[in-house]
């Protein structure tokens, strides 16, 4: 791409030859082992390739497993030095399907799942309003709001105050503080209204209420020391700073409306966001929302975990009935608020549709969460497959669009819907 054109488009250099810039685990792939013509995952890797040649995602990772076996485990481009605004001098360090990479709102999967286990556990019930087990939530108007509604983007305190400093993300107390002191914009539930940071903090500090410990500890206990995890934190230590992937703002500046939606829902411009996102007081902090950090590989082994019915590799990680309570389908499919698009929540997962949804064609039975719209991380019961599309772009509106849709739409085609009897996990 021509140095001009780059400029214009705010998009990374590119090499004459991607296969420089490509990193497999080819140990751990085997499509044929789980039924997939290894020429049919080739096309796939070809979608992930058309998308990182537009250039608006300096680094790309890939797991996709079907059947429970990987498929593809790849990665693509650089985790740092290879941004819009790098000089050719700039060190540029390969991304690896080994690289942690900030999940940003696919988070908000893995947090909702621990507040799914500690229902099940009995140590909360999601009805119950949050000021049951933190009476200072009930101010202002907010006493009946339940946990289920802050799970489900219907909890009435969709972002937090326009005034409120950044540093606050990575101040528990305070942040806490301001949640109590807002006024819900409603109560009843009955309106979607995303909640991209918000109700990851609120959720939290129910979870440390109710169990005495953090919720990093609990984490790590429950799920990410049982699957293995070597990532898979809420942010990561000051000594692994280096080793996360940066985030880069690319793509032409997005217009209105768009720009006033991301102001909206993050609270900032989306150059705000690279700053913030990229300061090693955010990399660091504990933001249950949007700063858990992993590989692609890693996320897919969560959702693969939920595809099996709780279970991973032997070991039960939770039960199967939290799993489907999980991704039940609550109320209809309605405009967001936030978003302004319609979307289908569970409590705690974003829900595919029919006959086309969020995770592509005849996906209603598919569940997942996105990542500032280009992290895509989804289980698809109906076709037994489980996908995590890692990048380090942060575009909306921008030339990348038709390749990541077509990436989606590629993967249903490659995976037809099985009938009901072969699906992992039935969902209704």
């Amino acid at each position: 791409m021509h140095a001009l054109a780059r400029r214009a488009l705010n998009v990374c250099a590119l090499p004459d030859d991607l296969g420089a810039v490509t990193f497999r685990d080819a140990a751990t792939e085997d499509p044929a082992a789980a039924g997939v013509d290894p020429a049919v995952a080739e096309a796939l890797w070809r979608s992930v390739e058309a998308l990182y040649r537009t250039g608006v995602h300096p680094g790309i990772q890939l797991s996709l497993r079907h059947r429970g076996l990987p498929i593809l485990h790849r990665a693509i481009g650089h985790a740092r030095g290879n941004g819009p605004g790098d000089s050719a001098e700039t060190a540029r360090v390969p991304m690896t399907t080994e690289t942690p990479i900030c999940y940003f709102s696919a988070s908000k999967a893995v947090t909702a799942l621990l507040m799914h286990r500690l229902s099940e556990q009995g140590l909360v019930n999601l009805t119950d309003p949050v000021s049951y087990y933190c009476p200072e939530f009930g101010r202002r108007g907010k006493r009946t709001i339940t946990v289920h509604q802050i799970l489900s983007h219907r909890g009435g305190i969709p972002a937090i105050p326009k005034d409120t400093p950044i540093e606050v993300l990575w101040d528990r107390d305070e942040v806490w503080r301001i949640l109590c002191q807002a006024r819900p914009v409603a109560v009843d539930g009955g309106k979607v209204a995303y909640h991209a940071i918000t109700g990851g903090f609120v959720l939290q500090r129910v979870l440390e209420k109710v169990t005495g410990d953090s919720i990093e500890a609990y984490l790590d206990r429950y799920l990410r020391k049982p699957m293995g995890m070597r990532w898979f934190t809420y942010g990561v230590e000051p000594a692994h700073l280096d080793d996360l992937a940066l985030n880069y703002a690319t793509g032409p500046t997005p217009p209105f409306p768009v720009s006033w939606i991301v102001r909206r829902a993050l609270g900032g411009d989306i150059r705000t966001v690279e700053a913030v996102t990229n300061d090693p007081r955010f990399q660091e902090a504990v933001i249950p929302a949007g700063n858990l950090c992993g590989t692609a590989e890693e996320m897919g082994r969560f959702f693969q975990m939920m595809l099996n019915g709780g279970v991973w590799n032997g070991r039960r990680i939770c039960s199967e009935m939290t799993v489907r309570r999980a991704v039940q389908q609550f109320g209809s499919l309605q405009l967001d608020r936030t978003m302004l698009v319609p979307m289908r929540f569970s409590a705690g997962m974003m829900l595919g549709g029919n006959p086309v949804g969020l995770w592509g064609p005849r996906s209603r039975h598919a569940f997942g969460h996105i990542g500032l719209i280009n992290k895509l991380c989804w289980a698809d019961p109906a076709r037994d497959i489980s996908v995590s599309l890692l990048t380090t772009g942060l575009p909306l509106v921008a030339h990348h669009l038709p390749a990541l849709v077509r990436f989606v739409y590629d993967v249903c085609q490659a995976f037809p819907l099985l009938p009901e009897q072969e699906r992992p996990l039935a969902v209704g």
